[in-house]
């Protein structure tokens, strides 16, 4: 494993908190030099007199994409060495009650975003010879849950997004590596709830007694840390071997979920699997 990164640089997106945060102060520490992207402006304050680079990026904004990545290439003088697209949010809900817009917004963010900026540091990876993207998916862009279709869908669709590309930078040099969290310390459910009141009219539903006895609880209400859950360092972790191994696995598990997860997806018809997940 390669030990000296002092001349490496890294975007990393989605760094105001949890996954992102870690990730942006256990990358400095290994020697990096971090690009750590918000999509506020005062996210991007406070990273910024904590002593990072912190570029305004926001996938649902075209026009942030491309002047982050122009701000970032200026000072590097036109290099990028790895990429760690982490940035994304939940959308709770049934899906029979998921509106066009909503999802709409959710794969804007999630997934065309995340392509459009992957697309532009392309390039700039092929002119200098080698790099890294790597991609934050999930457990559920292996399995789905009940309630978190349109989170899972957009990690699906980056799953297979993610496998194609990497079978078609094979000869480039640039490597392309998918992280695959599960329970993970962060702000996600929090952060879930404006977009949840937003576009879940659960009142109206067919199923607001599911709502009320289930989703809604766990969605208001902290009860603290999930199963298995572990902090974002383990995904730091992953992320430092994703990039910085000279050989990178194509898919890191984080979480024994994830690893559960994954083995019963092979091992079990799709009906087994259903009976299990479903009771989750």
């Amino acid at each position: 494993m390669v030990t000296t990164q002092q001349s490496k640089s890294i975007l990393i997106t989605g760094c105001s908190s949890g996954i992102g945060y870690d990730a942006a102060h256990g990358m400095r520490a290994a020697g990096w030099r971090v690009f750590a992207s918000c999509r506020k402006a005062d996210d991007c304050a406070r990273l910024i007199a904590e002593g990072f680079e912190s570029p305004l990026i926001d996938y649902s904004d075209e026009s942030t994409i491309q002047t982050g990545l122009a701000q970032i290439l200026k000072a590097t003088g036109g290099t990028l060495d790895a990429l760690f697209n982490n940035g994304a949010y939940a959308l709770p809900g049934a899906v029979e009650d998921l509106p066009r817009d909503g999802l709409r917004e959710i794969f804007e963010c999630n997934l065309f975003g995340v392509h459009d900026l992957t697309r532009a540091v392309i390039p700039v990876m092929r002119a200098q010879g080698y790099g890294r993207i790597v991609n934050c998916s999930s457990v559920l862009g292996l399995v789905t849950m009940k309630w978190r279709g349109a989170y899972s869908a957009t990690k699906f669709a980056m799953e297979g997004l993610s496998d194609t590309l990497r079978l078609e930078m094979r000869d480039t040099g640039i490597k392309v590596i998918l992280i695959e969290p599960g329970p993970v310390t962060s702000e996600i459910r929090v952060n879930s709830i404006p977009h949840f009141e937003r576009w879940i009219d659960w009142k109206a539903s067919a199923r607001r007694s599911e709502y009320e006895t289930s989703l809604n609880d766990r969605l208001y209400t902290s009860s603290g840390p999930d199963p298995f859950e572990l902090p974002p360092s383990a995904v730091t972790a992953k992320l430092r071997h994703a990039c910085e191994s000279p050989r990178p696995k194509p898919r890191y598990y984080v979480t024994k979920p994830t690893y559960i997860m994954g083995a019963l997806r092979r091992m079990l018809t799709t009906r087994a699997l259903d009976r299990i997940v479903s009771k989750v």
